[in-house]
């Protein structure tokens, strides 16, 4: 870490640090950056106020569109799992799209590395989801998400579900302290008391800035203490969310912001580093509210798109008279655009030819299509989600 960058920043200080790397066998004498406690509000330009009142209103639009009831239930699933591809895509964690709304978390075949890693996302969304209106974010429900995140992964150690107690760096090309780009907290007591006024921060209930205001501010705290052995990034994105969902932006989880800035990795990572040595809240604000409001807009043309496909769907059909567990699977595809002979039989209890003449059916009408050829693990896509969701 480059210690003129931050030596002189507004926002946090720098501390002495010094130990042994285990990793290289070397001792090392460096510095760390430690962030002072968020501001409860800060100053922006008229532009980026701007900026923040379209991200309001897109967010706003968001959480109109559609049946609250039913296409939010089914769309929440798409949404969840574009949201871990990307999230996990930017920690460098690589899989197909395709692959990611296709699997099952529960699927007890094999899986790759990648995958368990991007699905352990989805696991840990869901969780986090379900408690979300039941109790605030709490240090135990932060520790509870770390431990599910990471869960059988390489990252999977003593330090899982509670805050490290080594010493990490980012963006270090040999892994070793001293080439890192930037050091967060050391670890220790002070990190604990670090994460706990952030979590009382997030907690407040404030009218002196607007929620994705203070999403902006939680976040980047967030990442620049860096609480945890692993996981931070994908955390971080998804209290994102989180937060906005107990702030009653958004009554259901459907913002997907990673893939924004998938796009612009190194300049979204460039930004959290530059507001640490700078202390700029207003350009930090105003990119983060960008990525919320151009996702938001996204995530609303995506739903209005799916809405209108399931309704062409109920058309045809009626046209050709679907019944039954067709009809059900037929409406569901929204949720779920990859479908298999015994993931209906299981889930409808059914045998496996009438799950197979389900799907027959479906492909008969052009609902369904089947890509793998043959008669046995055979696979099935509604391609007009996938265009939609992959889009």
């Amino acid at each position: 870490m480059i210690f003129e960058r931050f030596q002189n920043s507004p926002i946090g200080s720098l501390v002495p640090i010094s130990g042994r790397d285990p990793r290289y066998g070397e001792s090392f004498a460096h510095w760390a950056y430690v962030p002072d406690p968020l501001p409860e509000t800060v100053v922006l330009t008229s532009h980026t106020w701007t900026i923040v009142a379209e991200a309001m209103q897109a967010l706003g639009r968001l959480d109109q569109v559609g049946d609250p009831t039913f296409h939010k239930a089914l769309i929440r699933r798409s949404a969840l799992r574009r949201e871990a591809h990307s999230t996990s895509t930017i920690e460098g964690t690589v899989a197909p799209l395709s692959l990611v709304l296709e699997i099952d978390p529960h699927d007890t075949a094999k899986k790759s590395k990648e995958i368990v890693e991007i699905l352990n996302y989805v696991t840990t969304a869901e969780y986090a989801y379900e408690h979300v209106n039941e109790r605030p974010i709490t240090f135990q429900l932060l520790n509870e998400l770390h431990k599910l995140l990471v869960s059988n992964t390489a990252s999977d150690g003593t330090d899982t579900g509670k805050v490290r107690s080594q010493q990490v760096v980012i963006g270090s090309p040999t892994g070793g302290v001293v080439d890192a780009r930037f050091v967060p907290h050391p670890p220790g007591p002070d990190l604990e008391i670090q994460v706990r006024s952030w979590l009382e921060w997030v907690n407040q209930e404030r009218t002196d800035i607007p929620p994705v205001v203070a999403a902006a501010l939680a976040h980047y705290q967030f990442e620049t203490i860096h609480p945890f052995n692993d996981g931070n990034g994908r955390l971080g994105r998804l209290l994102v969310v989180l937060q906005l969902v107990r702030l009653k932006v958004l009554r259901e989880p459907l913002l997907t912001i990673s893939p924004w800035f998938e796009e612009r990795r190194d300049q979204y990572q460039d930004e959290l580093l530059h507001l640490s040595a700078t202390g700029d809240f207003d350009r930090w604000v105003g990119f983060f509210c960008m990525a919320v409001r151009d996702q938001a807009i996204e995530s609303s043309n995506k739903i209005e798109k799916l809405i209108n496909y399931e309704e062409v769907v109920r058309i045809r059909c009626r046209a050709y008279n679907v019944r039954g567990v067709a009809w059900t699977v037929a409406l569901m595809l929204i949720e779920r655009p990859y479908m298999t002979s015994t993931w209906i039989q299981k889930h409808f209890a059914i045998s496996a030819p009438a799950a197979n003449a389900v799907l027959a059916k479906l492909v008969n009408i052009d609902i369904l299509r089947e890509t793998t050829g043959g008669n046995y693990r055979r696979l099935f896509v509604a391609d007009e989600v996938l265009q939609i969701i992959e889009s």
